[in-house]
């Protein structure tokens, strides 16, 4: 998958943990600071700037049809430091709870566009929006992952809204901590990988938002593909062969599956805290990746094409 572990560049480091890139025609990458609490842009020079300050935990992001940028804000974490790298822990003192939020790009301002969600059993605040992904009718998939506290955990699940706020939908509950989601390239499928379980599964779409159930699961998901051993799955990025490519926690590195579930390949890197990346540069054969708990940015020569994200 990786030419050579030479052409592995780092792009910025003395991040605080980074998560959420996106690649930008100009060179740089927005990315998000979870620690720092901020949307923040890694020039080509390696240069690091704070676009927005958010608070709490901004997590995934995306840009939407309008061009402003969508980002699930997982309302923090207690941090931990453990020779030299960072890691997160449980709900926060100063917990607020969990939201979607967009950023104007051009100006930094930012607003929360959605903290709760209704369902048949009432209405419930967000817990810990993860990450997220727009389909090409302008509208995004989202999960919420939960926070855990010390002797608790919430469970979570994947939404469906649009972006002007006047729709969120509860489609898939309850799941196990639920972290990265994608579409398949012709957007018949939407796939969502938990963390604790290493358990990557898909719905079947009839349409944008509308799940068609598999009769025999219990929430109606396709079984993809389950990691063996100490793996945790983060976020993810599809490429253009309709490969899930998965950031890979304990065992870092990017775990790529077929559309089948049947031909599964690692390619490694130095974080156990591998948490996302996305593709771009020239013919999107580059991949940018986050090592989350070193804090660094690094690009790495992907043997396919990314997918073109719906608004990217």
């Amino acid at each position: 998958m990786v030419e050579s572990p030479t052409e592995t560049v780092e792009l910025a480091s003395g991040l605080r943990f980074p998560e959420g890139p996106i690649w930008q025609p100009d060179g740089s990458v927005l990315l998000v600071e979870i620690a720092r609490g901020t949307l923040s842009r890694v020039e080509p020079d390696g240069g690091v700037g704070i676009v927005a300050e958010l608070g709490g935990g901004p997590n995934g992001a995306a840009l939407g049809p309008d061009g402003r940028c969508y980002i699930c804000n997982n309302g923090g974490f207690e941090w931990h430091e453990r020779g030299g790298r960072l890691f997160p822990g449980d709900q926060p003192a100063d917990y607020q709870g969990g939201s979607i939020q967009v950023v104007d790009l051009k100006t930094g301002a930012s607003e929360t566009l959605y903290d709760e969600v209704a369902t048949a059993h009432g209405t419930y605040s967000l817990k810990g929006p993860n990450d997220l992904v727009f389909d090409r009718s302008g509208g995004f998939w989202f999960t919420d992952h939960g926070k855990n506290r010390a002797r608790e955990r919430d469970r979570g699940g994947l939404y469906y809204a649009l972006p002007d706020g006047s729709s969120i939908r509860e489609v898939v509950y309850p799941l196990d901590a639920p972290n990265g989601v994608g579409l398949s390239p012709d957007e018949d499928r939407v796939y969502v990988a938990e963390t604790h379980t290493g358990r990557v599964t898909f719905w079947e779409l009839e349409a944008p938002g509308v799940v068609h159930p598999h009769p025999r699961s219990p929430h109606g998901g396709h079984h993809l593909h389950g990691a063996a051993g100490l793996q945790l799955f983060d976020s993810l990025a599809i490429d253009s062969a309709g490969n899930v490519c998965v950031a890979t926690i304990a065992n870092g590195g990017i775990t790529v599956i077929s559309p089948d579930g049947q031909t599964v390949e690692h390619v490694p890197t130095d974080d156990v805290l591998t948490t996302n990346l996305c593709f771009g540069g020239d013919d999107r054969r580059s991949a940018f990746v986050t090592l989350s708990s070193t804090g660094r940015l690094i690009r790495l020569p992907w043997i396919r094409p990314g997918l073109p994200l719906a608004f990217g």
